[in-house]
This record gives C-alpha cells, structure tokens and sequence, in this order.
C-alpha cells in the first residue's frame, strides 16, 4: 500500500514559502545559506532570518535521510525474508 505524499510549505533560503523540495535541493540551499553567513556582509537581521531558514532546512535534510534509511531497511529486510 503506497502513503499519501503530504506536501507542506516550508520557508527556504531563496524562495518564501515553497513546497518541499529534494534533499538535494535542500541541501544545496542550507550550503547557500552557510555561505552567506561565513560571508559575514550582511545585517544582522538578514543574518537571524538566514540562520533560522538554516535550521529549518538541517531539520528536513535529517528528516528526510531518516525516511530513506527506513525505507532502504525495509528493502532488506523483505530481500532477508525472501531468501
């Protein structure tokens, strides 16, 4: 039986509110972010807003490698009860 894919707004560095993207995706913008931020040229504003968005997108890069390593144990295990 296949889930329901939810999709859900998350704010990301670059694009307000968009949907969920790739972990690829995601992970390119955190990098954006922690460039900007070593950068060091940017108001501290910008600098709390981008450091926020940062966590936000390091929370939803770990969630998503924890979906794909459940997903890769499933796999394996259905191979190991196969055998």
């Amino acid at each position: 039986m296949k889930k329901a894919v939810r999709k859900r707004k998350l704010q990301i560095y670059g694009d307000k509110m968009e949907t969920e993207h790739s972990f690829e995706e995601n992970l390119t913008n955190l990098n954006k972010i922690v460039a900007e931020l070593e950068r060091g040229d940017i108001s501290l504003e910008k600098a709390v807003e981008l450091y926020g968005d940062g966590v936000k997108l390091s929370a939803l890069c770990k969630k998503q490698l924890s979906e794909a390593k459940i997903k890769i144990t499933e796999v394996d295990e259905k191979l190991s009860s196969e055998k």
